[in-house]
């Protein structure tokens, strides 16, 4: 046995508590997605000259604000070892529902809470039937996605609704100030709320407990049903907000609206650090996950790259966040 030999096999390995804060940071997902973030933003300032404009910038934040504050509460969802698939389509079933009322002349905030409504109504009814009959939240939410969406197709056909109040469109084309656009205002308060929720309160802290062993929890004196269902609230909520955003920013209905959303949606969690099987993950990484997401999608729009190809490139990015982090995993144990 040579003397290097001898050494490699003595050699151990330096617990992550040992070492720098600096080493610690640098083996964190969100800055890996930080720098990958960083990179597709100077690709796209010299892939495009009309990149680096600051009102198409300003567009450029629509491709992911509205489908971030769905993912703010999937994330919380599928750390705690659940999912929705039905949020695009809770998303068109109160795109419809506000429609509706608006073809009866009602005012402003009237049509927000009945876009509001329509979507806590939906994640109760997910909630129900995942919490209060032990069904399984997946089976489930297919179940709904078609159930909400076909409701559309119902009322609507083939038509649309319009007809919006002038002053609805605030929400989806308004400006906070200069480029800063109300729905990245809103987005931005999100982000903070779900931070905040997550990772500062004891509410969060069940949620990762539930995520990690929920019967563990259970014992723990988690009340693990009425958690889940909470979190089904909030996304239907999230998604009867994103409801509004894009109804007053596109000005009409369509029982299409939003399709394949939850696909996006469910990628850009999963992208994010979250862990598809539940107990771990961070807003702060939906966060970056979102804007590399919208940064991607811009890009490619600015090219003109069709659409269908984006969606190739959403599934395979899909695949490839859940298939990395394993192969790593198999690559170190080796």
């Amino acid at each position: 046995m040579t003397d290097a030999t001898l050494v490699n096999e003595q050699r151990r390995h330096i617990p992550d508590r040992l070492e720098g804060p600096a080493a610690r940071l640098a083996k964190r997902w969100e800055v890996l997605l930080l720098a990958v973030a960083v990179a597709i933003f100077v690709a796209n300032s010299f892939a495009s000259p009309y990149f680096l404009n600051a009102w198409n910038l300003s567009d450029a934040t629509f491709n992911f604000t509205e489908k971030a504050m769905i993912a703010f509460a999937m994330a919380l969802l599928i750390i705690a070892g659940e999912i929705d698939l039905s949020v695009a389509s809770i998303l068109a079933l109160a795109s419809t529902a506000m429609g509706a009322a608006a073809q009866l002349d009602v005012g402003v905030p009237v049509l927000v809470l009945i876009g509001l409504g329509t979507g806590l109504m939906c994640g109760a009814f997910n909630g129900l039937l995942v919490t209060g009959f032990g069904l399984p939240s997946i089976v489930v939410t297919i179940g709904t996605m078609s159930l909400f969406r076909g409701i559309s197709y119902i009322v609507l056909g083939d038509q649309a609704y319009g007809g919006y109040p002038s002053g609805f469109s605030w929400f989806g084309r308004g400006y906070a100030f200069w480029v800063i656009s109300i729905e990245l205002v809103l987005f931005a308060a999100l982000a903070l709320i779900y931070y905040v929720v997550l990772h500062r309160t004891n509410f969060g802290r069940a949620v990762y407990a539930i995520g990690n062993n929920p019967t563990g929890a259970l014992f723990s004196g988690i009340r693990v049903a009425r958690v889940k269902f909470v979190l089904f609230l909030l996304t239907g909520l999230m998604s009867g907000v994103a409801a509004v955003c894009l109804t007053s920013r596109l000005g009409s209905t369509r029982p299409s609206i939003a399709t394949g959303w939850e696909l996006e949606v469910v990628t850009m969690v999963v992208l994010g650090g979250v862990n598809i099987l539940g107990g771990s993950g961070s807003i702060p990484g939906v966060v970056i996950a979102a804007f590399v997401m919208g940064l991607v999608t811009f890009g490619l729009g600015l090219l003109n790259v069709p659409g269908i190809v984006m969606s190739i490139f959403v599934g395979l990015l899909l695949i490839g966040v859940i298939a990395l982090p394993r192969l790593w995993g198999m690559w170190r144990r080796r």
